[in-house]
């Protein structure tokens, strides 16, 4: 009986502690998601390489905080929505780095390591799912003094590294992320 009483306070202490404990604030962010900072609240738009005259193509993308600060989500898209994807970035301690996972409509997913230094940031990430035999992509992106950002990246496609998405965004407040 005893030890039933003292298993019960327990719980109780510890459900009291977790009561009482203040949430954090509103602007707060994992000291290793710092570095996103920059990007946060922001909403960015870019013309992919691959846009003409005839045919523009457009990406819009989203950079905020989420979680209570404990994780930073990107969210685009590309062409009005005809193409949507979502990335959310966090601090894994057991592995001492940026973990993050890629879920798009375009029938895959990933999962990569990221670090971020001085406004950019290198990412490597494993695709599962089927993407015309491309089973990993490396990228990088940088927010440049004027406030552009410049992002490109390469696939791994069929054994080799190629020439992947690429392109120069620049702050687009009034742009929408659309992903029916």
């Amino acid at each position: 009986m005893r030890a039933i009483r003292l298993a019960v306070f327990a719980c109780l202490l510890f459900a009291s502690s977790l009561a009482t404990a203040q949430p954090p604030a509103e602007s707060y962010l994992d000291e290793h998601l710092a570095p996103f900072k920059p990007f946060l609240g922001k909403t960015f738009r870019g013309e992919l390489k691959d846009s003409t005259p005839e045919k523009p193509l457009f990406d819009v993308s989203r950079w905020e905080r989420m979680l209570a600060g404990k994780a930073v989500r990107n969210q685009h898209s590309v062409g009005d929505g005809v193409y949507c994807g979502e990335s959310i970035v966090f601090w894994d301690s057991a592995s001492s780095s940026l973990i993050y996972y890629y879920f798009t409509t375009g029938g895959f997913y990933t999962q990569g390591t990221m670090t971020v230094e001085g406004g950019k940031y290198t990412a490597h990430e494993k695709v599962t799912g089927e993407v015309e035999g491309i089973t990993e992509v490396r990228s990088t992106g940088e927010l440049l003094a004027d406030g552009t950002l410049k992002v490109s990246s390469e696939y791994l496609k069929d054994g080799q590294w190629v020439p992947g998405h690429a392109a120069l965004y620049r702050e687009a407040p009034d742009a929408q992320v659309l992903c029916p």
